[in-house]
C-alpha cells in the first residue's frame, strides 16, 4: 500500500475554549479548516463571535486548548508569530478620524516597510493599488476626505480596503457589511469570496443575515446562547 498524504489545514484548533465569569463562550472546540476556505461565524450577540476571531488572531488567549496556523510552506505557527498575515477588520473599524481614506487604507502596508520610510510617504506602486480597492469599493471619488468626514458605511468600506491592501494569507471579518446597503454587501462578500477561492486566502466572517451566509460560506460554525460552550460546524450546500 502506499500512503497518501493528508494536506495540511490553514487553521487548526484544538480543545479550544473561552470562559467569561463562570459562563463558557465556546468550549472543546476542534476545527481543520482547508486553506481557502470562507467560513461563516453566526450566533447571537452575546455568544463569543468576536471573542472567538480575537483568538485565531493572537488578540486574545483562549482559557484552554490552542490555535495552530501553518504557512504555504507547511510550517505551524502560533496566531500570535503570524499576525502580519493576517488581516482583522474590527467592528469599530479603528481607523484615524483626522487622515484621509487613502492613508488609512495604506496603514494596511505598514507592517512591509521600516518605520522611517512611511514617514516620507509610500511607494507610488501602494498608492495606486490603495486607489484601486478604493474604487472597487465605490471610493473613488473621496479617497482624499478624512475619516471623520465620512459617513459609517464609507469608514468600513475603508476599513475592509485596508485588510484587502494588506493582502494577508486569514481575513477575520466582525460584521464587515452591517452598515452597508444590498448591492454594497454582495460587492464586498464576492470579493472576499474570490480572496478565498482564487487566491488561496482564509475567511471568516461573522454574519447574521442567513440568506447572505447560504450565498458566500462553505461552512458555518454557529455558537449557542445556552451559555455552556456549545458550537456545530456545518458545510453549506450550494444548489
Amino acid at each position: 500500500m502506499t500512503a497518501v498524504a493528508t494536506p495540511l489545514p490553514h487553521i487548526a484548533a484544538r480543545g479550544l475554549g473561552l470562559m467569561r465569569g463562570d459562563r463558557w463562550l465556546f468550549r472543546g472546540l476542534d476545527l481543520d479548516v482547508p486553506r481557502g476556505t470562507f467560513v461563516a461565524v453566526v450566533g447571537p450577540s452575546g455568544v463569543g463571535k468576536s471573542s472567538f476571531l480575537a483568538c485565531l488572531a493572537g488578540l486574545l488567549p483562549p482559557s484552554e486548548g490552542h490555535v495552530e496556523l501553518y504557512d504555504r510552506a507547511g510550517r505551524c505557527h502560533a496566531p500570535a508569530a503570524v499576525r502580519g498575515s493576517t488581516g482583522v477588520v474590527f467592528q469599530n473599524n479603528l481607523l484615524v478620524p483626522t487622515s484621509t481614506l487613502l492613508n488609512n487604507v495604506l496603514c494596511g502596508r505598514l507592517g512591509r516597510h521600516p518605520w522611517w520610510r512611511t514617514l516620507i510617504g509610500f511607494p507610488r506602486a501602494e498608492r495606486e493599488t490603495a486607489y484601486r480597492i478604493l474604487c472597487d469599493l465605490g471610493l473613488g471619488t473621496k479617497v482624499n476626505r478624512w475619516v471623520c468626514e465620512t459617513s459609517g458605511g464609507e469608514q468600513q468600506r475603508t476599513a475592509i480596503a485596508r485588510a484587502l491592501l494588506q493582502e494577508p494569507d486569514l481575513y477575520l471579518a466582525d460584521e464587515p457589511v452591517s452598515n452597508l446597503d444590498a448591492y454594497l454587501t454582495g460587492r464586498v462578500l464576492g470579493i472576499l469570496r474570490q480572496e478565498a477561492a482564487q487566491r488561496g486566502r482564509t475567511v471568516f466572517c461573522v454574519l447574521h443575515n442567513a440568506e447572505l451566509v447560504e450565498r458566500f460560506a462553505e461552512f458555518v460554525l454557529s455558537f449557542d446562547s445556552a451559555g455552556d460552550g456549545a458550537w456545530k460546524l456545518r458545510k453549506v450546500s450550494h444548489a
